[in-house]
């Protein structure tokens, strides 16, 4: 029984494996096409293309995954049963338990490998993308900004987590290094009230050392400070004062680590990432529901496999008769295609809807898990 329960994991595996690099040099051309136009742009040419491709392919693996598990989970036992081997396998005592359990431990193990590459190998492959990018084209990042560049929020709070200032960062240019160019920072007062506005050219991280907190040093800086007085007519007047310095020094909870998740799109960044942007997020009132529900993706996605290899399983037990080889991927691709367009539309649903983060990104897994479980249920009857 062991046996026939590793011949029938292994020729799973393999169909998952062709099927998976079937869709990931599918995707590699899509998005050799795409790079096209800025080949000849800078130092920008075909080989830099090429290596930008290739580092996005641990993403689509991510991405994939589930979809390939449940085509090539269908394909391998579709020749199963086009050649009469899985009637064999059952007529020698291969129960649909023993069968279940080789393809859940199958399961288990994609997942665990997916998780890893969503979590680690991913998003520094698309990091180093973006970083490539940049750097032979020349110009920085301005992902998911407005024409005036990035704006984030940043709160400064005393020892017992009061707040005592709040800042409106604009950045024009966040560099591939880390360093940010044209930097606008608005401080306002508990009341919000604007008491100062800094520009600098250029800002480059220091990182904690020697007990004292990490900063940013600040290049060609011009400060302008507000200050309200009271005049001898009982009046308020506006006072400012224009301040300009080679260089200074900018405490803030900003960092290049929580800065370069701008440059990835939300289902990129690792789960630690997203969880640590969320947090800021949270801490200075701003909406995180995008990239909360992307961490709770992150967190039921890999379990997606095992459900995909649990739906595919009852296809091994329909007869030839029932269809050939042809037919069965062709249900096994619309499955595969209404699950893709499921997560897309209950995520979008959860964020119009303000629905708990973990239940939009659960409904379609849970789903596909009562089909997997009706349709192993009725085969079990055959």
């Amino acid at each position: 029984m062991k046996l026939m329960a590793r011949y029938l994991t292994r020729e799973i595996a393999g169909g998952i494996m062709a099927v998976l690099l079937g869709f990931l040099g599918l995707f590699a051309f899509f998005d050799l096409i795409n790079e096209l136009d800025d080949i000849g742009q800078g130092g920008y040419r075909l080989p830099q293309a090429v290596l930008y491709v290739l580092l996005g392919l641990p993403s689509h693996i991510y991405e994939l995954m589930p979809v390939a598990a449940l085509i090539g989970c269908i394909y391998a036992l579709a020749q199963f049963a086009q050649n009469s081997e899985f009637t064999a396998m059952r007529a020698a005592g291969m129960s649909r338990q023993l069968a279940l359990r080789g393809v859940l431990v199958l399961g288990v193990l994609l997942a665990v490998l997916t998780a890893v590459a969503g979590e680690w190998i991913a998003p520094m492959a698309e990091q180093r993308a973006q970083q490539l990018r940049m750097d032979v084209l020349g110009k920085g990042s301005g992902v998911g900004a407005f024409r005036s560049g990035l704006w984030l929020k940043d709160s400064v709070r005393g020892p017992d987590g009061q707040r005592l200032q709040t800042r409106f960062v604009n950045i024009g240019t966040l560099e591939a290094d880390g360093g940010l160019s044209k930097v606008a920072i608005h401080e306002f007062d508990t009341d919000f009230r604007l008491t100062a506005v800094i520009h600098a050219e250029h800002g480059r991280y220091q990182p904690a050392h020697n007990g004292q907190a990490s900063s940013w040093r600040l290049e060609g800086v011009e400060t302008t400070r507000f200050n309200v007085s009271r005049t001898q007519t009982g009046y308020d007047a506006l006072h400012a004062a224009v301040e300009r310095r080679p260089e200074t020094v900018w405490v803030s909870d900003l960092n290049p680590a929580l800065l370069s998740v701008l440059a990835i799109a939300p289902d990129r960044m690792s789960a630690l990432a997203l969880w640590r942007y969320t947090s800021h997020l949270k801490e200075n009132a701003q909406n995180a529901n995008r990239y909360e529900l992307a961490l709770w993706k992150k967190v039921v996605y890999p379990l997606a496999i095992i459900v995909m290899l649990m739906l595919a399983l009852p296809f091994g037990y329909l007869q030839v008769r029932a269809g050939g080889i042809g037919l069965k991927l062709f249900f096994g691709i619309s499955l595969g295609v209404g699950f893709y367009i499921m997560n897309g539309l209950f995520s979008n649903l959860g964020l119009i809807n303000t629905w708990p983060p973990w239940l939009a990104v659960s409904i379609p897994s849970i789903l596909f898990l009562a089909l997997a479980l009706v349709m192993l249920n009725r085969v079990g009857r055959t």
